[in-house]
């Protein structure tokens, strides 16, 4: 689905070019291309000159990092101690 004329993309950057006529014309099968893995990203061109990145939103999200203080600070035996107090304390409002 290479366009004719489509700009070569910048070294090592692994993106497929498209033309804007070739993107409104097959914007289901981009986003489909995307969505299964065989493109990473598709630049969209204009008149040769890249304007716009289709990429997937799961990509762009970070991971949540879950244990990151590990190690940081020790957690005594008594830090739910204030948990029936604290229960009472919302309950009467």
């Amino acid at each position: 689905m290479e366009a004719m004329g489509s700009p070569t993309p910048p070294p090592g950057a692994g993106s497929r070019v498209v033309n804007m006529l070739e993107a409104k014309t097959h914007l289901s099968r981009l986003v489909e291309a995307i969505e299964s893995g065989a493109e990473t990203e598709v630049v969209i061109a204009r008149n040769g000159r890249p304007v716009a990145r289709l990429t997937s939103l799961r990509a762009s999200q970070q991971p949540r990092r879950l244990g990151v203080a590990r190690g940081h600070f020790i957690v005594p035996e008594t830090i739910d101690a204030a948990n029936p107090l604290i229960a009472e304390l919302f309950e009467q409002g």
